[in-house]
């Protein structure tokens, strides 16, 4: 008796006039990627990945050859651990708020492989409001990343108002980037592109965004040290 799932012209005849069952498609490994992607999908929403999972590997899994299992199986496994990865690292998600007390722990020892960005900022300064609206957004969007912000009173005392907004980039405890100052943000200028392509560049979060068409970032520090110098040296001159 001939094979009914063989490929032949015969068995097509047949199956066109309903004769046998149309032939099962063959799951394809792009099928597999799809299926396992949206795993990783419905995961990152919160839904349980082991339920989801387990629903349609059943529903694949008996179609496969021995070689496509294997294949299928180290596919599946490489997946589960970064999905696993992922959510380990992603427990974050909101800016918190420190004073000088928690600076050590929260910052410093923040932990291996933890990012920290930290807004130092005065209420009733506008690009301080600005910058802790964006930031609230970001640390939603990246929470593998920890947020954090502080009053300036209170996390580092007589720090000057002038220095508003302030951020630093810490990555296991060490310093890694800073900002200071409105200058350095673009004033109110500041779009929260900017500050995302602006925190992207330390490799504190993993963005796509377009360079601004303007790069916000200015080493306006330096510039004015070497002004303040310049108008110095020309007080000293004038004295002369």
């Amino acid at each position: 008796m001939q094979n009914p799932d063989a490929d032949t012209e015969w068995n097509d005849v047949l199956r066109s006039k309903g004769i046998i069952p149309q032939k099962e498609a063959e799951i394809t490994e792009d099928d597999i990627v799809q299926i396992l992607e949206q795993t990783v999908q419905e995961k990152q929403h919160g839904k349980a990945m082991e339920d989801m999972s387990l629903k349609e590997l059943d529903r694949i899994e008996d179609d496969l050859d021995d070689e496509d299992e294997r294949m299928f199986e180290q596919y599946r496994r490489q997946r589960i651990a970064e999905m696993q990865a992922f959510q380990l690292k992603a427990k974050y998600g909101d800016v918190g708020e420190i004073s000088k007390a928690d600076y050590v722990r929260e910052v410093n020892e923040a932990g291996e492989g933890v990012w920290v960005i930290l807004h130092i900022y005065k209420q009733g300064i506008p690009i301080c409001s600005l910058i802790n609206q964006y930031l609230t957004t970001l640390a939603r969007k990246f929470p593998a990343t920890k947020f954090l912000k502080s009053i300036s009173s209170v996390c580092i005392p007589n720090y000057p108002d002038k220095n508003l907004p302030t951020i630093f980039v810490y990555f296991e405890g060490d310093l890694k980037k800073q900002w200071i100052g409105p200058l350095a943000f673009g004033g109110m200028n500041l779009k929260q592109n900017d500050l995302e392509w602006m925190l992207a560049q330390t490799g504190a979060i993993q963005s796509d965004v377009d360079e601004p068409v303007k790069p916000v970032i200015k080493d306006v520090m330096n510039i004015a040290i070497r002004q303040s110098n310049i108008n110095d040296d020309s007080d000293d001159d004038d004295d002369d």
